[in-house]
């Protein structure tokens, strides 16, 4: 008796790793559309709170002073396409990763990398008054929000609420 398998021309082999890529593309393009994932190569700040865990950040930028001026890319991403792309593609890994596993710090911290990004686009936006500030000396390597923590998100919270201030100086 033949198998039927054999009789179309296709192996057994190559049928099981057809039928394993169609699953995996399937649950692929499922996480995808589940996820939301699509709203992450736009801009629209509603993308950062598809996740939960991100909605105080939401809600307190739409309170704090930059919401008219600045969008959560416009400050957490580099201006440059190439590299605002990576670093959206490193922070989705690193986001999905956290999220499905549930290993990440709460309230949620910046990481150096983005923190450095952070502050270039900070004294990049405010380059008339930082430039001067710059040429008289002053020391950026504690970064702007080390001050000016309040301007992007107002208060910091984590799902406690808002942290106080010898909390935030302990951090």
């Amino acid at each position: 008796m033949r198998d039927s398998a054999s009789s179309s021309g296709v192996s057994r082999p190559a049928t099981v790793a057809l039928i394993c890529v169609g699953l995996f593309a399937g649950l692929g393009l499922f996480t995808l559309k589940y996820g939301e994932g699509l709203s992450y190569f736009s801009a629209d700040p509603r993308a950062c709170a598809n996740c939960h865990i991100m909605q105080p950040q939401f809600d307190s930028w739409q309170k704090a002073s930059h919401h008219t001026v600045a969008a959560c890319v416009d400050c957490h991403l580099p201006q440059p396409f190439v590299e605002r792309y990576l670093a959206k593609a490193e922070n989705g890994y690193y986001h999905s990763k956290g999220f499905t596993f549930q290993d990440f710090h709460e309230p949620i911290a910046i990481k150096e990398k983005n923190s450095k990004i952070l502050q270039d686009n900070c004294l990049t936006c405010h380059q008339p008054m930082t430039a001067d500030l710059l040429n008289h000396g002053q020391d950026s390597s504690r970064g702007c929000v080390h001050c000016h923590a309040t301007v992007g998100h107002g208060e910091r919270v984590g799902l406690g609420g808002p942290e106080t201030t010898s909390e935030r100086v302990s951090q």
